[in-house]
């Protein structure tokens, strides 16, 4: 392909931060963004709607009206091409008379694949692909992940001291980080599907794990796992289970009255096997989020989840908060053991991004390598 044309990649942009809006809102569906443009000037945009339906192109068309036809439509993702709860959108754009079409992404999904720009090209619509692909790719990443993958891309965040510990030696950690780190954290989960801790932080924190102070109208599903479901049923998930959906991923060994007092209550259980340290196995775990339509996770911790999902190779993106203090070897760690004993085991990260949020410093790492196997408690 040649070079892109400004415009191509202006109008791209415009509905990449469109698509953004529907980040944790939209799955299993993507986040997809649409802007339609007729000589120069926007007549119409949308991005997916709450619960996946209706598509941004649906949408940007309804918005667009008689002004769709001989326009240019930029989409983030390929036009699905398959008939679901509406026709395909490839379909709708032929039937609006829009002349072009400009994509980022060919849709992996086997239902479109290439289909949706074929029903373009065969209508005579032309049909460019590939612009801003990268910026997509990244974006999308979610999606694209649990379709090619089979499991939701995992965020892992992680709030230290200087010297990497999440607590005092008597387990004080409330608050390492400032208010404005809070904040963002809060922000950062209303872009996921859901937001997933461990038995201990269930235990030693009692966290609700919803969004609080954005003034958002949803919330993400909140996820624990936890081998033996030993988490408290006087907490805050127990008892405000109707704030947002509790899905408690155990093992097979699970005692059978916590399960079905969980159950009982309006929780989701899922069984995952225990890996050979007779942990979760966290790979099987996040198979078993991604089969259930999840395509973006957002995980708090603790020391031994987060260990346990970096030994296994799924950490997608590591967002860590570092405070300006320092609590000694007697604090606990941030991270629990892993069983490294060569820095050529050791996984590796590459900084994508770093600022200060407050008081606090906030960098953004994205893994070098995934090759890695493990479990969680």
């Amino acid at each position: 392909m040649g070079p892109v044309p400004d415009a191509d990649q202006r109008w791209m942009a415009m509905a990449l931060g469109l698509g953004a809006r529907g980040l944790g809102r939209v799955w299993p569906n993507p986040a997809v963004g649409c802007v339609i443009v007729r000589d120069g000037r926007v007549v119409g945009r949308g991005w997916t709607q709450r619960g996946g339906r209706p598509h941004a192109e649906t949408e940007a068309l309804a918005q667009a009206g008689d002004d769709a036809r001989g326009a240019t439509a930029y989409v983030t993702l390929e036009p699905c091409a398959h008939h679901g709860q509406t026709p395909p959108c490839a379909s709708a754009l032929v039937a609006a008379g829009v002349a072009r079409v400009v994509t980022a992404l060919t849709d992996p999904d086997p239902r479109v694949a290439g289909g949706g720009h074929e029903i373009l090209r065969v209508a005579g619509v032309e049909v460019t692909t590939g612009v801003l692909e990268d910026k997509a790719r990244q974006a999308n990443d979610g999606f694209l992940r649990r379709v090619t993958e089979g499991r939701p891309h995992l965020t892992l965040k992680l709030a230290t001291s200087l010297d990497g510990r999440i607590a005092t030696a008597t387990g004080e950690s409330q608050w390492i980080t400032g208010p404005a780190a809070r904040r963002a954290v809060h922000a950062m989960r209303a872009r996921h599907d859901a937001v997933l801790v461990g038995a201990g932080t269930a235990r030693a924190d009692d966290p609700s794990l919803t969004v609080r102070g954005l003034g958002v109208s949803w919330q993400p599903v909140r996820i624990v796992a936890s081998r033996h479901l030993d988490i408290p049923t006087d907490g805050a998930l127990f008892r405000e289970i109707d704030a947002a959906p509790v899905w408690l991923c155990h093992g097979p060994d699970a005692a059978a009255d916590r399960q079905e007092r969980w159950r009982t209550r309006g929780a989701r259980l899922i069984s995952v096997p225990s890996s050979r340290s007779r942990q979760i196995d966290v790979a099987t775990m996040f198979r078993e989020l991604g089969t259930a339509g999840l395509t973006r996770v957002f995980c708090e911790g603790g020391g031994s989840l987060a260990a346990s999902l970096l030994a296994a190779g799924v950490v997608d993106e590591l967002v860590t908060f570092t405070a300006g203090l320092a609590l000694g070897a007697e604090g606990q760690p941030g991270l629990g053991a892993m069983g490294i004993d060569r820095l050529a085991d050791a996984p590796r990260f590459r900084l994508d991004k770093l600022t200060t949020v407050g008081p606090d410093v906030l960098a953004v790492w994205r893994p070098v390598s995934a090759d890695r196997s493990g479990g969680a408690g």
